[in-house]
């Protein structure tokens, strides 16, 4: 891992050395989450640094200390984008219910997470990243689909699509299901067969919804 260096780091961006990376408050978060994207599908994660997303982003080291402390912090900031945008796009207003809103929903986020780039990779060359967020604690994207998926609960239910039951628990079960999908789906069907991991996900939601 880099060394912690001191906010008195004035990295060049440039072979000059008269082009010095831009003040911290004028860096968007997103330049540097995309160089820690493509440095993550390039090399993995395990041997990007601090210093190579810096570098990649042309930013200095001392600004992205500011912001993450390490790369599996900036890693895991990363996760909680990608997987906030795939849950924004994929619970859309139009569908018939409650029900089926939520459902669809689910499996799309799944079927999204298991053909991942950044999923795939991680899994592939850094698996022991994503141990804790499985078996010890959840992470910001685990508690952001949570707290989406109880919404969905409970708007199903005012609307009479999805049964009775404690919306925080009913949302929990969805949630380990799901994980087993997305993460374990590619050891039990090779890639042509995933439609059909998604079919049944989508037969079991609903039928654990139903009224």
């Amino acid at each position: 891992m880099s060394q912690r260096i001191s906010d008195t780091d004035n990295e060049s961006t440039g072979s000059t050395g008269s082009s010095r990376p831009a003040p911290a408050n004028a860096i968007g978060e997103e330049r540097i989450l995309d160089a820690a994207y493509e440095l993550l599908l390039a090399i993995g994660m395990r041997r990007m640094t601090m210093a190579d997303i810096a570098r990649h982003a042309e930013v200095s080291r001392a600004t992205l200390y500011r912001r993450w402390p390490n790369v599996q912090a900036v890693v895991a900031a990363l996760m909680t984008r990608e997987w906030t945008t795939a849950l924004v796009s994929a619970f859309q207003p139009d569908a018939v219910d409650g029900r089926s809103r939520l459902v669809e929903g689910v499996v799309e986020v799944v079927a999204k997470t298991r053909t991942h780039p950044l999923m795939r990779k991680i899994i592939e060359l850094d698996p022991e990243f994503l141990t804790p967020y499985l078996l010890e604690r959840r992470g910001s994207s685990t508690v952001a689909h949570l707290a989406l998926v109880e919404a969905g609960i409970r708007a199903g239910q005012e609307d009479g699509s999805i049964r009775s039951g404690d919306p925080d628990w009913l949302s929990r079960q969805i949630i380990l299901v799901s994980l087993a999908s997305a993460v374990s789906g590619p050891v039990l069907a090779e890639a042509g067969e995933y439609p059909k991991l998604d079919e049944e996900l989508r037969v079991m939601l609903t039928r654990y919804l139903v009224p």
